[in-house]
């Protein structure tokens, strides 16, 4: 049972990946349970819901193709619900700038399972920072 849920996350995962580089904000809706509570790297400090109109003016904002990739990906199942973490990567151009930019982050997913089916329920993305007195974001970093 494990081993299957293991298999549906990762899956999960994988179409997540998808539907941000194919720029689809539908797809990444119908991946959140209700109430998804989300900590991204975009404010305000918590998302309440999943605003799919928030998602295609964000994408909308880039030129270009979006890269989206997820790396180290791990995944603890027990019963009905789990958790994954990874390191991700995005890179795209902002509108109006002459190069993208490359981002690597952190992020840990949580899930639930309801009928048959996993749900993302929580999300938090971060970024390190340098604390040596800057307070800048770490965004030099690459695994």
């Amino acid at each position: 049972m494990t081993e299957q849920a293991e298999k549906q996350i990762r899956a999960l995962m994988a179409a997540r990946a998808e539907a941000m580089t194919s720029r689809d904000a539908e797809a990444l809706a119908r991946q959140y349970a209700p109430g998804v509570l989300a900590f991204t790297l975009a404010p305000p400090l918590v998302h309440h819901g999943e605003d799919v109109e928030a998602r295609k003016a964000w994408f909308a904002s880039f030129d270009g193709p979006i890269e989206f990739e997820i790396r180290d990906l791990e995944v603890t199942v027990g019963g009905d619900i789990a958790y994954s973490h990874s390191l991700n990567r995005l890179s795209t151009t902002p509108k109006g700038m002459p190069r993208k930019f490359e981002l690597w982050f952190r992020s840990t997913v949580c899930f639930r399972e309801a009928d048959g089916e996993w749900r993302i329920t929580h999300v938090h993305d971060s970024t390190p920072f340098y604390m040596d007195g800057t307070m800048s974001a770490a965004l030099d970093l690459k695994p």
